[in-house]
């Protein structure tokens, strides 16, 4: 197993640094490693690693603890450290050093808001150029006429007096090897350190307000069906002023009559009849773009395919964009006046009705698979 990385290298930061430093270098490494935007081997693995590391370093208690003991407080380490005793009566005792005699992590702050998702589905063709879209939700919002304390007109709620505001009680504990401090939510307050003496009349005391809204979505050019997209700080607001949650629009992308679409590359069968197939001819075919014309060499035969250069889909990380690939059916006609009846016949004098055998075209595994039989 590979040695998990330091988490101040993972977000490239010191070990000092602010919470503010920390906070920018972990969005701006997210930005770049989503896997809605970075398709490339190990950005998935990569996102995760410094979600996990912002994770701890954007905690104020999580990341005392990892200054102190490393990997190891998180029984991340490599089979060692406190996640090492597995089943033993020692995980109890770490549990409770770590995270409060609750078996929960303890409160640093106030708790953030819920997450929001949603689907769109689009036109193909706004798939492929990007579109700003408006949709329409119901969030939770931080009450105005309070500014989220829950108090009538503003005021600040009373500190609780059984854990002095803190949300939390602590407590010693005697184990086997000495003394240890551990704290648990104040059951008083349920851990929020306040008590609301005087509730606002406009939330009823809760601090936030249920309203509808109108949000923005922008879809980027050359999205994939069921990408989701990731709108920072459009979630519900936070109780008691924490940070908001985020919104996640899913996009579905509606079939096109005409066209499909295999990553940048877009597929467009056309019809010519065995007059045009054999004579050539120059035909008009369309794109997203508009039509445009193609010609059609003589002799073509049913199913060969041309290549529209830049006619396909966009790059979503802004590279050179796909092709449009047009595939030719030769169309046989069912119905036929007598005069076309008697050219065709004419024409079928001179052809002869002599069967022609066309080559195998068997792939280099199909040849492997007849050779042992499969």
């Amino acid at each position: 197993m590979a040695e998990k990385r330091d988490y101040y290298d993972v977000l490239d930061v010191p070990k000092g640094a602010p919470a503010d430093e920390i906070k920018r270098a972990y969005r701006a490494k997210a930005r770049l490693l989503h896997p809605d935007v970075n398709r490339e081997d190990g950005a998935e693995e990569r996102f995760k690693e410094i979600n996990e590391a912002y994770e701890v370093l954007g905690d104020t208690d999580r990341r005392a603890t990892y200054d102190r003991f490393g990997h190891a407080a998180n029984g991340a380490g490599n089979g060692a450290g406190f996640g090492g005793f597995g089943g033993s009566p020692f995980n109890d005792l770490f549990e409770s050093f770590f995270s409060g005699s609750s078996g929960g992590r303890r409160r640093s702050g106030p708790e953030r808001g819920q997450d929001l998702e949603l689907s769109l589905t689009i036109a193909f063709e706004e798939a492929v150029s990007g579109v700003d879209r408006d949709v329409e939700l119901t969030r939770l919002e931080t009450c105005e006429a309070c500014d989220g304390s829950r108090m009538r007109d503003g005021q600040t709620a009373p500190r609780c007096g059984t854990c002095g505001g803190t949300g939390e009680v602590r407590r010693v504990q005697q184990t086997i090897l000495g003394q240890f401090m551990t704290s648990a939510p104040c059951t008083t307050c349920q851990g929020e350190g306040v008590h609301v003496t005087d509730p606002c009349p406009g939330c009823r005391g809760r601090g936030r307000i249920a309203k509808p809204r109108t949000i923005t979505v922008t879809i980027p050019a050359g999205i994939d069906e069921q990408a989701t997209l990731r709108l920072t700080g459009e979630g519900e607001a936070g109780p008691s002023g924490g940070l908001p949650g985020n919104l996640f629009v899913k996009v579905r992308i509606k079939p096109h009559p005409l066209f499909t679409r295999q990553n940048k590359t877009i597929q467009l069968q056309v019809g010519v009849n065995v007059a045009q197939a054999a004579l050539g001819d120059e035909i008009e075919v369309d794109t997203l773009d508009g039509p445009v014309a193609l010609r059609v060499p003589a002799g073509t035969q049913g199913g060969q395919q041309f290549r529209l250069r830049g006619k396909g889909v966009p790059d979503l990380r802004g590279g050179d964009r796909g092709d449009q690939i047009v595939t030719v059916q030769v169309m046989t006609p069912k119905h036929l006046s007598d005069e076309q009846r008697e050219l065709f016949e004419q024409l079928a004098g001179t052809l002869g009705s002599e069967v022609t055998h066309q080559p195998n075209h068997r792939g280099f595994f199909d040849k492997v698979k007849d050779a042992f039989g499969v």
